[in-house]
């Protein structure tokens, strides 16, 4: 689960292509990538396209570790719940974790959309993280820090700046706010995301632990070695889902402004998770909403999360303003300089 590539936003240049020459396009964009069980997943307009490395069909695919790319999975949790009447994304996390309980001013300040967004002053891990995960730094750094621990060091924090005021990604608050929206409504995480996102959308492949005898991907070091499947400890909500490319696919394509409707997740929801909302960077050239990267293009504004683990990488995009939506994903973590990446963030720039 590590912070997305900063990704600079390709010009569009090329012609317009029919339905025919879509599974041209994702091939030739395949060719440039050097990476193991390559997917690339495309929605345009309701009409899917798929490339795969192996062969495969999107029917038969495994499920792939999202890593930092489940983010927008718990920020439309959130989402929902605020327009459901359930919570605001004003309210305090501390007093929905733990009433009561003395922490830090700055930490009494942190509200729920600190959280998704990056903005609350914590740290992108906890600083007793460290020392506990550097002997599994390979194999499973996260899986010693359990929930209770999380919500320890969110209590005890001393953020460094006051929330609002800095925009640094943060596992941290992802995950906190994954137990505070538990500790708010008497239910777990897993239990949120499953009743109020993954199953009104149809994400029955989706799952939030480890399943290797029921389809999932296995992920590899850079020299071909397998690895364990990721297990999250208490950062569940920064980086647990687990879901094949026709799942992803899915849950893009709900947040294309036609196809979002009124059941649940309400549009509201998803209206929200669209909205541009922040900006950072010099000139504040960087565009966030409550959980989406947003980039303009020449076809209109792009929206997208990455997200790696040990052995597996994640690409998650869509182009509301022309009913586009990618998916990609291979099996071996890739260098910030591997092509993977800038290749299919480009997809999503061209004209369809």
């Amino acid at each position: 689960m590590t912070a997305p590539h900063e990704i600079r936003p390709a010009s569009a240049g090329r012609p317009s292509r029919g339905d025919g020459a879509r599974a041209g396009l994702l091939a030739d964009a395949a060719r440039t990538i050097d990476a193991p069980d390559l997917v690339i997943a495309l929605s345009h307009r309701g009409k899917r396209t798929y490339h795969f490395a192996a062969d495969m069909r999107p029917d038969d695919a495994p499920r792939y570790e999202l890593g930092s790319a489940s983010k927008p999975f718990t920020g439309l949790l959130l989402a929902a719940l605020v327009a459901a009447g359930r919570l605001r994304y004003e309210d305090p996390a501390a007093g929905l974790l733990a009433p009561g309980h003395p922490v830090h001013p700055s930490v009494r300040a942190i509200t729920l959309r600190h959280l998704i967004t990056h903005t609350s002053g914590l740290p992108a891990l906890p600083a007793d993280f460290y020392p506990q995960a550097l002997p599994r730094w390979s194999t499973a750094p996260y899986s010693r820090y359990p929930a209770d621990r999380v919500v320890r060091a969110f209590l005890r924090a001393r953020p460094r700046h006051r929330p609002g005021t800095r925009w640094h990604y943060s596992n941290f608050a992802v995950s906190v706010l994954g137990h505070t929206l538990a500790a708010a409504t008497g239910t777990s995480w897993e239990s949120l995301l499953r009743t109020e996102v993954l199953d009104p959308l149809g994400l029955h492949g989706t799952r939030l632990r480890p399943s290797p005898l029921d389809g999932d991907a296995v992920g590899h070091r850079r020299d071909g070695r397998p690895l364990p499947a990721l297990d999250t400890g208490g950062f569940d909500a920064a980086g647990a889902v687990r879901a094949t490319p026709a799942d992803l696919l899915t849950f893009l394509e709900a947040h294309l402004p036609e196809a979002a409707g009124p059941t649940a997740p309400p549009a509201a929801a998803f209206a929200d998770v669209r909205r541009p909302l922040l900006r950072r960077g010099l000139g504040h050239a960087h565009t966030h909403t409550l959980t989406w990267f947003r980039h303009a293009s020449a076809h209109g504004p792009v929206c997208f999360h990455a997200g790696a683990t040990l052995g597996q990488q994640m690409f998650l995009g869509f182009r509301p303003d022309t009913g586009t939506a990618l998916a990609a994903m291979c099996t071996r973590r890739v260098h910030r300089t591997d092509p993977f990446i800038p290749t299919v963030h480009a997809l999503l720039t061209e004209k369809l």
